[in-house]
């Protein structure tokens, strides 16, 4: 096996305790998007943004990689040409082991330009201080595609999907967009493995889907146990 490609959602991160934004008690139930993720809501109320953001840093290096996170390092670890690409903004791919990580939707442990959306700096510990500005002048915000922003490295991952040999998608609800349409880059002939406890609407994938009913920390260690024995 050549190019495994690994796509994974909040599904994925929640069983360690990561809040995810579309759960019937997640983090919208207590958050309006306008409020604290469009860019509208940061030329209003930047401090607002930047607590918001500043809480969720505090709870991503509070939780710990879970044993889905530590399966999909071991994969890469074992295929050294598996490609990782995330809907989440948190480092626990990373925290596991695995590299290379393409971040859709940004990362908590970054800041960013606010005129350059790929000028990222790292962010030492949880707490960003709003005023504080880029090398490049303009005022550094959290490291997050609000909506209604472009994500950047997008054209990347399609890219990445259309050389996939096998494609393993973990914890998302193929809901979001664009991310969600990354299945359809994939090659015909690449089978693709979901690991899900939910039924998301398929749709012309059905064929080509094995469905894993299970949380990511059961089905994903026996996806990547099996892909090993097989393929290795």
């Amino acid at each position: 096996m050549k190019n495994i490609v690994v796509f994974t959602g909040a599904g994925v991160s929640a069983e360690s305790g990561l809040g995810t934004f579309r759960d019937a008690d997640g983090l919208w139930e207590k958050y309006r998007i306008e409020d604290v993720c469009t860019h509208d809501a940061w030329l209003r109320n930047p401090q607002l943004c930047v607590d918001f953001y500043n809480a969720r840093r505090r709870e991503t290096l509070a939780a710990k990689p879970n044993a889905a996170h530590d399966a999909i390092a071991r994969l890469q670890q074992t295929f050294p040409d598996t490609k990782i690409i995330t809907q989440n903004i948190d480092n626990l791919h990373e925290r596991a082991g695995a590299h290379d990580v393409i971040h859709l939707h940004g990362e908590i442990t970054k800041l960013r330009s606010d005129i350059n959306e790929t000028a990222t700096v790292p962010l030492d510990g949880w707490e960003q201080h709003y005023g504080d500005r880029h090398p490049d002048g303009s005022l550094l915000r959290p490291y997050i595609v609000f909506f209604g922003e472009g994500v950047p490295y997008f054209s990347q991952a399609c890219e990445i999907a259309a050389q996939a040999d096998l494609l393993l998608v973990v914890g998302t609800s193929l809901n979001v967009y664009p991310a969600a349409s990354l299945l359809q880059y994939a090659p015909e002939n690449a089978p693709i493995y979901f690991v899900d406890p939910g039924l998301p609407a398929f749709g012309p994938y059905t064929n080509r889907i094995t469905h894993i009913r299970k949380k990511a920390t059961e089905g994903v260690p026996e996806v990547v146990d099996m892909l090993i024995q097989r393929f290795q």
